[in-house]
């Protein structure tokens, strides 16, 4: 890299190498997360002298740490579930007045990231449905953006979130009971139960 990239890639290292942690550690877990964070910022600075700007360049980046997290997992033969087209996403017509009324409260809670027993459930939801949700709940991409991160279908990324919301709520419930804490906001503790998901 000439002067100019070495500036040009110090910067976007420095705009984005937290995020993409942070990221990271939600899909893959901790112990992955510093050498997949490497990984990524390797290929950045290998890529960006032919970045064009046809997308942004935070859904550039966020593309290719997905797209690394998801070549570890598959090197691991992980089971990567395909959430499929069949049922439609909470912001399809029909659906979002029944739905957004249910997800708001599970929504604030993923917002908040606000104890372990969440981050717990999160992280053992499927790959794909683990990426939409941080993707948009933690990221705050919207569901084209998601789309060309993930490089599927707008319409796709609303049923995996869909599913994704149904399937945290669902783990949620069985998982934890929550309550107000003394500065009156949603907190949880984890139940005492044996309840295995497959």
């Amino acid at each position: 890299m000439n002067h100019k990239s070495d500036h040009e890639f110090q910067e976007v290292y420095n705009a984005f190498h937290d995020k993409i942690h942070r990221y990271l550690a939600r899909l893959a877990g901790e112990d992955e997360a510093e050498d997949l964070t490497q990984e990524v910022f390797l290929k950045v600075g290998r890529s960006l002298h032919n970045f064009r700007g046809n997308s942004q360049l935070s859904t550039w980046i966020y593309r290719i740490a997905t797209n690394t997290a998801t070549d570890r997992f598959r090197g691991k033969s992980r089971e990567v579930t395909d959430a499929g087209s069949d049922i439609f996403g909470p912001e399809h017509e029909g659906t979002e007045q029944a739905v957004s009324h249910s997800l708001s409260a599970e929504r604030a809670v993923i917002k908040k990231e606000m104890n372990d027993c969440i981050r717990d459930i999160i992280k053992d939801l499927p790959e794909n449905y683990r990426t939409a949700l941080s993707l948009s709940e933690l990221e705050g991409f919207s569901n084209k953006e998601i789309a060309e991160i993930t490089g599927t279908s707008v319409e796709n990324v609303k049923v995996r979130l869909h599913r994704a919301r149904s399937e945290l709520k669902k783990r949620l419930s069985l998982k934890c009971t929550f309550y107000r804490d003394e500065r009156n906001e949603l907190a949880c503790d984890r139940k005492n139960s044996f309840i295995k998901f497959p």
